[in-house]
């Protein structure tokens, strides 16, 4: 089994301490998104390899040598400012803390994620080609993998158009993004790619992959695993995983964001937080239904 921690909410960054608990017990408990009551148990000794998904690894880093399986880290690092991602830490901090997984990890085990990329008056083509041209330039030698991706139409994306102001993206916009983005990686000896795109880029030279490929986790664990069939998007060739996260708990709170679209919602679960239950968010109650999951 590999275990996402996780797509739907930043579990390192918030919420650390909660799953290092758990990490210790054995178990972890996580209640189906869209069947409450349903409620899967993961053990641990089922677990061949962790990914782990953040905007924030700072956290988690003095855990990694107590964590006896393959790790593999997906950091998003993006170029937006205060009114995007009002929450986000420092990202001086995120680049040194990126340096300090590869030094432990290796580069080959953890890919940056320059994601989502979306254009407005702002934040134009130009300011991404140089911001991109930062980001691979301080890492030089540290990441070998970078993936990006362009904003979809999500639920908190339509609400969020006043803040956002997106304009559209020309065939052109994509081809000088393409080549500068791919120049840009191979100077500093990486790999560029997009993740679940029609638009590949691969005329451009970017890569053509996916984020957690089937060959990356064999290679990994020795194991093979089916495609992520239950994501719905299909254009994701991703092997398959297990997220232990709960949709509408991400006090990042960017604007972009496709897992959170309630901010309300947020706030109350927040409160449900306990960082001794078995489960993200509440605990288990008398009359869930709870089925061990193995794969």
């Amino acid at each position: 089994m590999i275990l996402n921690v996780s797509g739907r909410t930043d579990i390192v960054a918030f919420y650390t301490p909660w799953f290092i608990n758990r990490y210790k017990e054995g178990f972890v408990d996580v209640r189906n998104p869209i069947y409450p009551k349903l409620v899967s148990r993961i053990y641990f000794s089922d677990v061949d390899l962790i990914v782990f998904c953040t905007k924030n690894p700072h956290p988690i880093l003095p855990f990694l040598k107590v964590i006896n399986k393959p790790i593999l880290f997906q950091v998003t690092l993006t170029p937006y400012k205060k009114d995007i991602e009002p929450n986000v830490f420092n990202k001086k901090q995120v680049i040194e803390d990126i340096k300090e997984i590869s030094n432990l990890l290796g580069k080959e085990n953890v890919y940056v994620r320059y994601d989502p990329i979306f254009l407005s008056k702002k934040y134009s083509l130009e300011y991404h080609i140089k911001a991109f041209e930062k980001v691979c330039s301080e890492l030089d030698g540290y990441i070998t993998h970078i993936i990006v991706s362009f904003v979809d139409d999500y639920k908190n994306v339509r609400k969020n158009m006043n803040i956002l102001r997106i304009k559209n993206f020309t065939p052109n916009d994509f081809k000088t993004l393409g080549l500068s983005f791919s120049r840009i990686a191979h100077k500093h000896n990486m790999t560029v790619q997009t993740c679940s795109e029609y638009n590949t880029l691969e005329e451009y030279g970017f890569l053509v992959d996916d984020c957690v490929s089937r060959e990356l986790t064999k290679k990994l664990t020795g194991k093979s695993y089916p495609k992520w069939s239950s994501r719905n998007n299909k254009y994701c060739g991703c092997a398959k995983m297990v997220d232990i996260g709960t949709y509408n708990t991400c006090t990042h709170y960017c604007k972009y964001c496709y897992a959170n679209f309630d901010e309300d919602k947020i706030k109350d679960n927040i409160k449900k937080h306990h960082v001794d239950s078995t489960m993200l968010i509440g605990y288990l109650e008398s009359d869930d239904e709870i089925k061990i999951r193995r794969n």
